[in-house]
């Protein structure tokens, strides 16, 4: 067998029927989540579907402009997504978040297409595609993550920071042990996962590919790529994010504008 086994409409709705089993220990837990397990688990299936079907006619008609206008939609989403994880908010917050995760992405993205693997062209979409959103899905967690510690580290150690600036720091010299907590606490999921990565699991991509009868060795070469793909990504992104958020919560004069944020 070259190709992956065809699943059926029966095999995806008996996968679905083990959600009943997260369903039952919320209800016996009294956790609280069957609404929002319910409301995710719809997502799931429609997105995916949609997203199937979607593909089909874009990798048919390989259109740089439909591929484009697909990757800004797919980064959009994502610092939206993003944000919303985030526990405080400030205005700009969403603004500063799509820059941070766009230029990020974007620019590992090209690197891995252009220059590591070599596309050609570039902006095939069975590549471009696929590579733009794997990357976004895990940027996305760390910019969250490192925004929502770096906030509450502004909100609730604000007396430690301005201690600091009424001894005569400078904005950076008060902010900077916020700084590295916050993109300490973004980079942990990414670490993790290279820690335990082929030995303890196999991540999605490599085994997509060998279901999809890719020899095993280029299996892993490529998700070797994408996990240095995404580490650099998750770095570079969360430290843009936090830096534009540190800088629209300190004014010129060097001053913390806690005014500024808001507890969701």
């Amino acid at each position: 067998m070259t190709g992956p086994v065809p699943i059926s409409a029966w095999g995806l709705a008996g996968a679905a029927a083990l959600i009943a089993i997260n369903g039952g220990l919320s209800l016996w837990l009294r956790l609280r989540l069957e609404r929002r397990l319910l409301i995710a688990s719809l997502r799931t299936v429609v997105q995916l579907l949609l997203l199937g079907y979607l593909l089909v006619p874009i990798f048919a008609w390989r259109n740089p402009f439909l591929i484009g206008a697909t990757c800004l939609l797919m980064i959009s989403l994502a610092a939206r997504e993003a944000v919303r994880r985030v526990g405080r908010s400030y205005g700009g917050i969403g603004r500063n978040a799509f820059f941070a995760l766009s230029l990020s992405a974007t620019v590992t993205t090209l690197l891995a297409v252009t220059v590591l693997v070599g596309v050609e062209p570039w902006w095939e979409p069975r590549y471009l595609i696929p590579l733009l959103g794997m990357i976004l899905g895990n940027s996305l967690t760390g910019i969250s993550l490192g925004l929502d510690r770096c906030l509450a580290e502004l909100d609730e150690g604000r007396d430690r920071v301005e201690a600091m600036l009424a001894f005569g720091a400078t904005w950076w010299e008060a902010a900077r042990p916020v700084a590295a907590e916050a993109l300490r606490t973004g980079m942990i999921p990414i670490l993790n996962t290279m820690s335990v990565v082929g030995i303890v699991t196999i991540p999605g991509m490599m085994t997509g590919q060998l279901l999809g009868g890719t020899p095993p060795d280029m299996a892993a070469r490529y998700q070797i790529l994408i996990i240095f793909l995404i580490a650099a990504s998750t770095a570079a992104g969360g430290t843009l994010a936090i830096l534009l958020t540190l800088r629209r919560l300190f004014d010129s004069e060097h001053r913390l504008r806690h005014d500024l944020l808001v507890r969701r």
